[in-house]
C-alpha cells in the first residue's frame, strides 16, 4: 500500500522553514567566506591618513591605535583638548613615524556658531592631506534607560546632533577629497540596536539615530562605490567601554558574548571595505545569527523587561 501523502499544510510549512533557514545562514556566508581573505593593506588601498572621532576613549581610541599600528598618520578630533594632546602623544611615542593632528571639536555644537567655527578648523586640518579613511566612532548613549517623556529634551537633542547631525557634517568635510583623488573609505559605527531587534524601547533616540547612521552608510555605500569610496557601517553589540552602562553590567547573564575595545577593533579593522554592513566580531556574528530566530513579539518582550530593569539600577543609583 503506497504511504499517504503530506498534508498540504505541512508541506507549506516545511517550505516556509527551509526557506527561512536558507536566508538565515546566506547571512553568515560572507563572516565565513572572509575568514580565509588575506587582510587588506588599508593604507596602501585608500590613503595615508585616517580622520577618527572621538579617539580619546572605548572603540575610538583602540582604532587610533591599531591604524597607527598599520602605519596611518591620524586627525584625531574630540571636545577635550587635554585628552587630545594624551591620546595623541601615546600615538607617536608607540608608534614612531606617526604623524597626528589634533582637532577640537564639541561635536554637539554642530550647526552652531562655535560648531561652525570647529568645522572650519577641520577642514583646514585635512586640507591638503591625503586622507584615506574616515571613522566616525563618536556617539552619545545617555541619559541611558528612560521612558521618552522622562528624558530631558535638552539631552535628546544633544544626541541626536552627536550622533547624526554631526557624523553627517564630518563626512561632507572630508568625502570631497576622497572623491578627488579616487580612493578612500568611511567607516560610521552604528549599533547592535538596530540590526538584532525590531525595537530597542527606553533607548528609543539613541536606537533611531543610529538606525540613521545605518541606512546613511547603505546608501552612501551603493552611491559611490563607483568612485572607488568604501562606505560601511560597523555594528557592535556589547563592547566593555564606557557606553556600557552599570546598569547594562549588571543586567549581563552572558558576558563571554561581551568583547574588549581591542580585541573588537582588531576584527573591526579586517572587515573595512568588504560591504556596507559588518558585524565584525565572531562572537556577536554569533548573537546576530540566533536573534534572527527570535520572532518579534518575543523580541519586543524581552527588549522591554530587559531595559526596565536598566531603568530601575539607574533610578536606584541616583
Amino acid at each position: 500500500m503506497a504511504a499517504a501523502a503530506a498534508p498540504v499544510w505541512f508541506i507549506s510549512l516545511a517550505g516556509l522553514g527551509a526557506v527561512y533557514m536558507s536566508a538565515v545562514f546566506i547571512r553568515l556566508l560572507p563572516f565565513l567566506c572572509h575568514c580565509f581573505h588575506r587582510p587588506k593593506d588599508l593604507r596602501r588601498c585608500y590613503g595615508s591618513w585616517a580622520v577618527v572621532t572621538g579617539p580619546t576613549t572605548g572603540l575610538g581610541r583602540s582604532m587610533a591605535m591599531e591604524l597607527a599600528r598599520r602605519g596611518f598618520n591620524l586627525v584625531l578630533i574630540d571636545l577635550n583638548p587635554d585628552n587630545l594632546r594624551e591620546v595623541s602623544e601615546t600615538i607617536r611615542e608607540t608608534h614612531g613615524g606617526v604623524q597626528t593632528k589634533t582637532v577640537v571639536f564639541d561635536l554637539s555644537l554642530v550647526g552652531t556658531v562655535e560648531g561652525d567655527a570647529a568645522m572650519r578648523l577641520l577642514r583646514a586640518a585635512v586640507e591638503g592631506l591625503d586622507v584615506g579613511m574616515l571613522v566616525n566612532n563618536a556617539a552619545v548613549a545617555k541619559p541611558g534607560a528612560l521612558y521618552f517623556h522622562e528624558a530631558e529634551v535638552e539631552r535628546l537633542v544633544t544626541m541626536i546632533r552627536v550622533n547624526a547631525a554631526a557624523l553627517t557634517e564630518v563626512t561632507a568635510a572630508v568625502l570631497p577629497g576622497m572623491v578627488k583623488r579616487g580612493r578612500g573609505a568611511v567607516v560610521n559605527v552604528g549599533s547592535g540596536s538596530t540590526v538584532a531587534a525590531p525595537s530597542f524601547p527606553l533607548y528609543t533616540v539613541y536606537s533611531s539615530t543610529k538606525r540613521y547612521v545605518e541606512q546613511l552608510s547603505r546608501d552612501l555605500y551603493v552611491e559611490y562605490k563607483s568612485k572607488g569610496i568604501d562606505v560601511q557601517c560597523q555594528v557592535p553589540f556589547y563592547v566593555h567601554t564606557n557606553m556600557l552602562s552599570s546598569a547594562i553590567k549588571a543586567g549581563m547573564w552572558l558576558p563571554g558574548f561581551v568583547a574588549t575595545a581591542d580585541d573588537y577593533t582588531k576584527a573591526a579593522v579586517r572587515w573595512i571595505g568588504h560591504g556596507p554592513l559588518s558585524v565584525p566580531d565572531a562572537g556577536q556574528q554569533l548573537q546576530w545569527f540566533l536573534a534572527a530566530f527570535v520572532p518579534d513579539f518575543a523580541h519586543n518582550w524581552y527588549r522591554l523587561r530587559k531595559h526596565l530593569q536598566h531603568r530601575a539600577t539607574l533610578w536606584n543609583l541616583k
